[in-house]
């Protein structure tokens, strides 16, 4: 086996598991109720790093309330984890929410990533879209 052949396979591979790892989030709360319990942290010790209390930390985390967007890059930094892993989930579930609320089929994701790639190439093309 080559060496490009290897390399491509890896790359397959960490695709693959960061699909999973996409398709697997229940919510962007349940996400981030899970970082905080493999570093086995209260809300209290993770709202001190966050800086949010402890009872918005357990709202945010059964779903009764939003997590800010202004917070994602701090979110991000404090679990370690890329700014875009962490943006992707949190629109992922925003989206899935609101598809769900108005009873969307699921043909919308389909849908949405197309009109994802039309922007993209529209912005490629003329710069940066205005929405």
């Amino acid at each position: 086996m080559t060496i490009i052949s290897q390399i491509n396979i890896t790359f397959a591979k960490n695709i693959s598991n960061q699909k999973t790892e996409l398709q697997q989030m229940a919510s962007f709360g349940h996400f981030i109720k899970t970082e905080r319990e493999k570093r086995e942290w209260t809300q209290t010790d993770f709202g001190a790093k966050i800086g949010i209390n402890s009872s918005a930390i357990s709202r945010i985390e059964n779903g009764t309330q939003k997590f800010s967007i202004s917070k994602l890059k701090k979110l991000a930094e404090v679990f370690e984890i890329d700014l875009q892993k962490v943006r992707d989930l949190f629109f992922a579930d925003k989206f899935a929410k609101e598809a769900y609320k108005n009873n969307c089929s699921d043909n919308i994701f389909v849908v949405a990533e197309s009109t994802a790639n039309y922007y993209k190439n529209i912005n490629a093309k003329q710069g940066k879209l205005e929405l």
